[in-house]
């Protein structure tokens, strides 16, 4: 099974895109990997991907600015927006910047595949019948504050009259479900 298509997986998890790779590769993908925004770049550069994975939370960086890089380089490249730490002001700015999906971690080859295959977006999905817990609604405004502040946390915690290592230490927790 040989597609020849070229897919750039974009993590700073070594270890899972190394488990990635061989498992694009195995069904007939070409895969580079990048586990930094610059080295990123430069293998867009270089590489041309046809098809993105592309992590939100880059050590100190935002996948948000390499969807828009991978864009401006070539508007077909298809991209699918992978996150352990997915927000509805995340997921709403990866779509509107050209991602074709948004996923959550932990996310196998197969699961990544299916999102660049959705070609129309599901409407009988059905809205919650339990409203945002109040922690899940602290997330949420932190990380629309954040985005709002081009990633920049001593400005987010100012906005949110917050000290900056408070606001580092709530964002490295993982998002509460609901």
């Amino acid at each position: 099974m040989t597609h020849n298509k070229k897919i750039l997986i974009i993590d700073d998890d070594q270890i899972y895109c190394s488990v990635l790779s061989d498992a694009f590769q195995r069904r007939g993908y070409q895969v580079e990997s990048a586990y930094t925004e610059g080295q990123a770049i430069q293998k867009i550069e270089e590489f041309k991907p046809e098809m993105a994975v592309v992590d939100l939370r880059l050590d100190y960086s935002s996948g948000l600015h390499l969807i828009k890089h991978l864009k401006s380089k070539d508007e077909k490249t298809k991209v699918v927006m992978l996150t352990g730490y997915a927000s509805i002001a995340t997921a709403v700015e990866a779509v509107k910047l050209g991602a074709i999906q948004y996923i959550t971690k932990p996310a196998n080859a197969d699961e990544i595949l299916a999102a660049f295959e959705e070609k129309q977006a599901d409407s009988d999905v059905m809205p919650s019948d339990k409203p945002l817990s109040v922690k899940r609604m602290e997330w949420e405004h932190m990380q629309k504050v954040l985005l709002e502040c081009d990633g920049n946390i001593s400005e987010a915690a100012r906005r949110l009259n917050m000290h900056r290592r408070t606001l580092q230490r709530k964002l490295a927790k993982r998002p509460v479900r609901q």
